[in-house]
């Protein structure tokens, strides 16, 4: 199956999502709003979730348009805490949490489009029913819950630190 115009834009920048995120993870542990990688998942999620919007398979609104839906509120959600409640406090949490919501989220239709589709000859999956979508979209979801716990607990020592300055 081919891509669209729209399509292999909407790629490109889903690719550029997530290599903010996985940047944003590496460096400081959390998708950080503050630093360029955070802004490149920000800005590039929203994008990608907009022109989602204008890309169906099987024709008309479909469940990947309530997921794009979701993460757009997600992120815009984040994106208000962060813009309104600077510094720590129970607002960083949330922002978190959000962020990280957001990209396991995007990663639920971004496992099953890749393994549908590559190596293109022979993919990795069938359909989405496929075993290994479901394996993987566990693992990933278990990646979730341990670097929300990681985040909640490097976010409660920060808010910590700063309280005893």
């Amino acid at each position: 199956m081919s891509l669209s115009g729209l399509g292999i834009f909407h790629t490109i920048i889903g690719i550029a999502a997530l290599i903010g995120a996985v940047t944003g993870f590496i460096r400081y542990g959390k998708i950080n709003l503050a630093q360029l990688s955070g802004k490149v998942y920000f800005y590039a999620t929203a994008i990608t979730s907009l022109t989602a919007l204008g890309i169906s398979k099987n024709g008309g609104f479909n469940a990947g348009h309530v997921f794009s839906l979701f993460i757009i509120g997600l992120i815009s959600v984040a994106y208000f805490l962060f813009s309104r409640k600077q510094g720590v406090g129970r607002a960083r949490y949330f922002e978190n949490f959000l962020l990280s919501f957001s990209f396991f989220l995007s990663l639920v239709p971004t496992i099953n489009e890749t393994f549908t589709r590559i190596p293109i000859e022979h993919p990795l999956a069938k359909d989405i029913k496929d075993p290994i979508i479901g394996q993987t979209l566990l693992i990933v979801f278990l990646l979730f819950i341990v670097g929300s716990v990681f985040q909640f607990f490097k976010q409660k020592r920060a808010n910590v630190e700063i309280s005893q300055l």
